[in-house]
Formats: structure tokens, C-alpha cells, sequence
């Protein structure tokens, strides 16, 4: 049975985007092929996972940033001429899913070539600072352009899409979705020997995960640590996934300055995210733009960790305040300091916190729920 959906990404790494769609297009099964426009980590989970999958090349398009003022020459013939391919390889299928900006230019394109309809799954704030003017604008015109569908991982993401002037009929929320299997599965003898093995006892330790990025906050977290008693921990789990070398080292830099590199521990990338998470005391979400969804945040409620979070964007249709979550301001590393020594210091609200958005996490938010979102929305656009 040929598929009935191709769907689309521009990257080869695994980054919260790419786990939502990994889970999207396995929970689709045999109706979905994809095609990817870099090859990589995401290319090699999605053969584990049996979904049909084939790498295509974006040539220039590769060097146009979100950031970008206006693409080259070569970056748009790139992309005219990536539309012709996958205008071929979807030949078959009755709609084409976009999981990215550039794949669903790219999309867009090849549905005009192809008389295919396109569904755009937006994950990302439009607007600055996260984009360009430019490429902001260029993304609505497409859109309302060439988009059957778009669909938003939140209402933040939506508003954000009609405010820039996307049309609001065409716009679905579908939240994402996350697998609790992985948390529920993790023993405590593990979590505990994590423990022992990267922090001292007695200690209370603060993870940050993510990819090392600026506006992921990092950095506040380890203002943060300064300000609070010598036996708190902090470990920051994640890697550098698009070049981000130089502000890992300019972490660890600020760690030496503030004088706590003995209490930081930098994990880099893990493949064991849920046990680390039930190793530590407490969760911080520290970015400090406003973020789509904030993926990481119902990852610790899963852990059953109570979950300290920025006040924004998408964060606060996640987090009750004070009830599933405690929320601080973006970019405040006083106020996350405050909150962390709060947490510290009332264990039973501590747990009782992290029981309730636990329970939150695995009701709101699950990969079932989301793949029948996205199922539906391709139905819609199908009929």
C-alpha cells in the first residue's frame, strides 16, 4: 500500500521538534513515509522505529538560518529544485506534512508542483527574537499561501501566527505528546546510583536538559546555584546540536567566574534523560525567550520531579502555578533560586507538587492524544 502521507523534516539531529514528530509518524504506521533533508541521528531512530524513511539533499538551503535576513540565490534554486524531488516522492501520497520551517517550504512549493495539499506542523514561536522580520513574514505569506492546515503544538504557537497575519481558519492546536513507559520503567537502585555517582551526599541537585543554547537559559540556572547553599547541585544535560561550541565553553567559563564549577556537573548528551531526571530533586526549565510548548517540563512531571518553569509562551498551558509546577520569571535567577530553596525547604509541597503534575502529564498530554490531534487534521485536509 503506497502511503498516504510524506512527511517532511530539514535536520538530521534529534531535537524536541524531532522526538514529537518520531512518535507522530510511528503512532501513523504504514500511512506515512518520510523523507528527511539531512541525514543523522533522527534518520537512524525512525529505522528503529520501522518507519519508512530516505534522505534527500537541501544543498544551500542548508545555510539559511531562522535568523537569515533574505535567502541567496543559491539557497532558493536549492529549495526550487528540492520541491521537484519531493513533488516526485510524493507522487503516491495524498497529502504532505511539513514538521519544520524549511521543509515546509520546501512543501509548499512541491504541493503547487503536485496539486498536494500541505499541512504545516508549527512548532515555533513566529517573531522576533526567535525570527527574522524577514523570514517572519515570508513564513505567513507561504502559509496562507500553501498550507491547507497549520498545525500549532500550543495556543502560544497559534496566537504568534495570526498576530504576524497568518489566517486563523486554517489553524489547528494539537499539544504535544510525551510517552510516560520511559519514566515509569526507570528503578530507584539506578536513579539512586546516578546519584551517587555524579553528586555528593548529602547534596539537593537542579538539572537543567536541553540543547546548549543561550536562550534555553542555562546560564540562569548557574546564577542561580551561586546564590544558594554550597551543598546544591547543578546538572546540565544536553549537547550543542547546531554548532553551539563556543557558549559550552563559555558556560563552563561562567562556572569557574561565580565560583561553583566543583558543584556543576556537564553531562552532555544523554540517552538515560529519565533516570537523571528521578536522580535529581528538582527540574529547571530556565529558558529565557518564551518557548512553543516546553517539552521538557511535562519530561520532569513524568519523573514525578517537582518542575520549576519560565512564566512563558506555551509554558502556561502546562503549568498551573503552585499546583502542577512552580513558574518564575524568564531570565530572573534570583527568583529561580528563591524558588528552589522554597522547594527545598517543604519537601511535602515538593511532592505534592510533583504528584500533581504527574498526574497532569499523563492525562493532557499523551502521544496517543497527539497522534489522533495530527491524524485528524490530515483526515480533515484528506476529505
Amino acid at each position: 500500500m503506497t502511503p498516504r502521507v510524506l512527511a517532511l523534516d530539514h535536520v538530521g539531529v534529534l531535537g524536541g521538534a524531532e522526538l514529537s514528530m518520531l512518535d507522530v509518524v510511528a503512532g501513523l504506521g504504514d500511512d506515512v513515509s518520510v523523507r528527511l533533508f539531512a541525514d543523522g541521528p533522527f534518520r537512524e531512530a525512525l529505522v528503529r522505529r520501522g518507519v519508512a524513511v530516505r534522505v534527500l539533499d537541501m544543498g544551500a538551503l542548508a545555510f539559511v538560518k531562522k535568523e537569515s535576513r533574505a535567502p541567496s540565490f543559491a539557497a532558493l534554486r536549492a529549495a526550487w529544485q528540492l520541491a521537484g524531488g519531493v513533488a516526485r516522492e510524493g507522487a503516491g501520497a495524498r497529502v504532505l506534512y511539513a514538521n519544520s520551517q524549511k521543509a515546509f517550504v520546501v512543501a509548499a512549493l512541491a504541493g503547487r508542483r503536485s496539486g498536494r495539499p500541505v499541512v504545516w506542523h508549527l512548532r515555533d514561536l513566529l517573531g522576533r527574537p526567535h525570527f527574522s522580520a524577514l523570514n517572519t513574514r515570508g513564513a505567513v505569506m507561504l502559509a496562507n499561501w500553501g498550507a491547507a492546515r497549520v498545525i500549532a503544538n500550543s495556543q502560544a504557537t497559534a496566537d504568534a501566527f495570526v498576530r504576524a497575519g497568518g489566517r486563523a481558519r486554517i489553524v489547528r492546536v494539537v499539544h504535544n505528546g510525551i510517552a510516560a513507559e520511559p519514566f515509569d520503567a526507570v528503578r530507584d537502585a539506578d536513579a539512586q546510583a546516578l546519584r551517587a555517582q555524579y553528586a555528593p551526599a548529602p547534596s539537593y541537585v537542579m538539572a537543567v536538559f536541553g540543547r546548549l543554547h543561550a536562550w534555553k537559559g542555562p546560564q540562569v540556572a548557574l546564577r542561580a546555584l551561586s546564590a544558594l547553599p554550597a551543598d546544591c547541585q547543578l546538572w546540565v544535560v544536553g549537547a550543542p546540536l547546531f554548532g553551539e561550541h563556543a557558549f559550552e565553553a563559555e558556560l563552563r567559563s561562567r562556572a569557574e567566574q561565580l565560583g561553583v564549577a566543583s558543584r556543576v556537573q556537564f553531562l552532555g548528551f544523554r540517552d538515560d534523560v529519565p533516570t537523571l531526571m528521578r536522580a535529581a530533586d528538582v527540574v529547571v526549565h530556565a529558558s529565557t525567550l518564551p518557548e512553543p510548548f516546553g517539552r521538557v517540563i511535562v519530561e520532569g512531571m513524568l519523573a514525578r520531579r517537582p518542575v520549576i518553569a519560565a512564566d512563558a509562551g506555551g509554558v502556561r498551558e502546562i503549568v498551573t502555578d503552585g499546583v502542577t509546577g512552580v513558574l518564575v520569571p524568564p531570565d530572573d535567577s534570583a527568583a529561580l533560586a528563591q524558588a528552589v530553596a522554597s522547594l527545598r525547604a517543604d519537601p511535602a509541597r515538593a511532592a505534592a507538587i510533583a504528584n500533581a503534575g504527574a498526574d497532569h502529564a499523563r492525562r493532557a498530554f499523551t502521544v496517543d492524544g497527539m497522534v489522533r490531534g495530527v491524524r485528524a487534521v490530515l483526515d480533515e485536509v484528506m476529505r
